[in-house]
């Protein structure tokens, strides 16, 4: 014989579920063919066929419902539950790394916000020392570009500032 082939699809499974049997084509209806009545008995037989009505479409047995076997979950179960509580715990751990990760970032911030402070900071601006007399020879030459003699005293009061300030520098530096 041949081989047949049965597919079993999502919408037939849905339709046996719902006993929706609707046929997919329409019937068709054949004439009854009348033939003259042979006798009595035959009429009486052929008036009883026709008080009954007969079915258009002749409806398939149904069959009952196939049950697949259910697999022993005992160690489904178990296996579950054993990956359930490892996940628990990287959970847990997880939620332990993030906690440390939050006070490092802010123990490196604030670090960072010291070191930046240290290194960077921008030092007072000293004065200059004798930074009037300094001002006072340069004005002189400017004026007196022809007599820079003339300029001889505020030269050496600028010189005699300078040398006082150098002997403070390395008494303190001693």
């Amino acid at each position: 014989m041949g081989d047949y082939t049965i597919q079993i699809t999502p919408k037939l499974i849905n339709q046996l579920a719902q006993g929706n049997e609707k046929p997919k084509r329409k019937v068709k209806r054949t004439k009854p063919k009348v033939s003259p009545p042979q006798n009595n008995a035959d009429q009486a037989r052929t008036h009883r066929d026709a008080e009954k009505p007969k079915p258009m479409v002749e409806l398939p047995t149904q069959q009952p419902p196939f049950f697949f076997p259910i697999p022993q979950q005992t160690a489904a179960s178990t296996e579950l539950e054993s990956i359930k509580s490892v996940l628990k715990e990287s959970e847990k751990v997880l939620e332990t790394v993030e906690r440390q990760e939050k006070n490092i970032v802010h123990e490196v911030t604030e670090r960072a916000k010291d070191l930046r402070e240290k290194e960077f900071k921008i030092p007072e601006p000293k004065p200059m020392p004798c930074s009037s007399d300094h001002e006072a020879w340069k004005k002189c030459y400017k004026e007196n570009v022809e007599n820079p003699l003339s300029c001889s005293g505020l030269v050496m009061r600028f010189q005699e500032c300078a040398r006082r300030f150098g002997q403070q520098m390395s008494s303190e530096g001693k």
